[in-house]
């Protein structure tokens, strides 16, 4: 099958080429210029992307990376894989989906199939997505929901063994995009309406929202009685039903956790109702880099005006370099503001607005374990007695007690 992807980053990279290497002729589209070059190049930056794989689909012609919308035209696939942020005021922000509509309807003379991989809230496939492209178009195209489930850096659950929600306009959408994506997927779970399929991705990490809230809170109460958040949290972990351990952090970040509730949240504002836990659960992550800034203040004597500190790790998680809605930045903004002289230790990114990763010094005043890397070697700071906070949300031990 002739497959288009629109939107080459981490989610339509994956999705292209392992298409590709079931044997679909994948044309993956991206408006990045210098992106589209890197892949022609045969490198990429998308965790699970072997540059080996890479080659060879592009040496074979399986995988076409372009930034030409014309070469949408004769695909009998187009998935839509583009990012769904939010805009200054936390609504969604769709325009990137807008314009793959517009590509689409401008660029595309045959009877295609059109998958919206992009997270969005319930109704964006039958009321935002198909009326862009029939206003523009006469082509009877099928619509499809087949929300991303594509975690970056997970070893274990993959584009292929991830089970998928999928669901069409029509039965015969729906049949076409299962029949497509069980050419590279194991598992299909049949949604009754696009809603569905799309309201399941958004109450996914709903839940993880609520719930890191919720042990954010705890690790606030913790510290008024006097108690290790951290600890408690794995001892209630040792039960083996009904509960499922979740750790304090700064924060959330990337393009699901931080992003899909409000998408949800925005869905029930359209309806009428209100997302209450959703709500004050976005509110109590996003408050969390001011109250721990003011923990670390009142940790290092009540001012750091002029201290030394490096955070270790600066994406949003371990073994990834996307930096969207990374809680780190925000912690070294807030760091600033207090007076800190700030250095930050990430590897794997490299650099940032134009500042580059350092080494880790253990000659600073204070060190701050965000997103442990791997590639982060601790050892510097334990062998140099450096003073250290441990921020990262999760039960391991680096050589010092959380402190959250």
């Amino acid at each position: 099958m002739k497959l288009a992807v629109i939107g080459q980053g981490y989610v339509g990279l994956t999705l292209a080429v392992n298409a590709a290497n079931v044997g679909h002729n994948v044309v993956g589209l991206d408006t990045n210029e210098d992106l589209i070059h890197q892949l022609l190049r045969g490198s990429s930056n998308v965790p699970g992307i072997e540059k080996s794989l890479l080659r060879k689909l592009l040496e074979t012609g399986a995988y076409l990376p372009t930034n030409s919308t014309a070469l949408l035209d004769g695909a009998e696939a187009i998935i839509i894989a583009v990012p769904t942020p939010l805009n200054s005021n936390r609504k969604p922000e769709l325009k990137y989906l807008e314009t793959a509509a517009i590509q689409i309807a401008k660029f595309v003379s045959n009877e295609s199939l059109i998958i919206n991989e992009s997270t969005s809230y319930p109704g964006t496939l039958r009321n935002f997505i198909k009326p862009i492209i029939t206003s523009r178009s006469d082509i009877k195209f099928l619509y499809s929901s087949a929300p991303e489930r594509i975690d970056p850096g997970n070893n274990v659950w993959n584009l292929y063994n991830t089970p998928r929600v999928i669901s069409g306009l029509t039965q015969d959408a729906t049949e076409k995009t299962i029949e497509l994506y069980e050419t590279f997927c194991l598992s299909i779970h049949r949604a009754s309406s696009p809603e569905v399929a799309e309201a399941s991705k958004l109450l996914e990490n709903s839940f993880r929202q609520i719930n890191i809230a919720l042990a954010n809170e705890f690790s606030v109460i913790s510290n008024t009685i006097g108690f290790s958040a951290s600890e408690a949290i794995i001892a209630a972990a040792t039960k083996p039903f009904g509960f499922m351990e979740f750790f304090p952090s700064i924060g959330v970040g990337g393009h699901c956790i931080p992003v899909d509730p409000s998408y949800l949240s925005y869905a029930a504002e359209l309806s009428g109702t209100k997302a209450n836990f959703i709500d004050l659960a976005n509110q109590t992550n996003l408050s969390m880099i001011k109250y721990v800034v003011t923990k670390i203040k009142a940790a290092m004597g009540g001012s750091l005006k002029d201290l030394r500190i490096q955070i270790a790790g600066i994406s949003y998680k371990p073994g990834v370099t996307d930096l969207r809605e990374s809680p780190a930045l925000l912690l070294i903004k807030e760091l600033s503001l207090a007076g800190a002289i700030l250095t930050w230790c990430d590897p794997i990114v490299g650099e940032f607005e134009g500042i580059k990763t350092t080494d880790l010094d253990a000659s600073i005043d204070l060190g701050l374990i965000v997103t442990p890397h791997k590639e982060i070697d601790f050892n510097v700071w334990l062998n140099g007695k450096t003073k250290v906070f441990d921020l990262s949300a999760n039960s391991n031990s680096y050589g010092w007690p959380k402190f959250l």
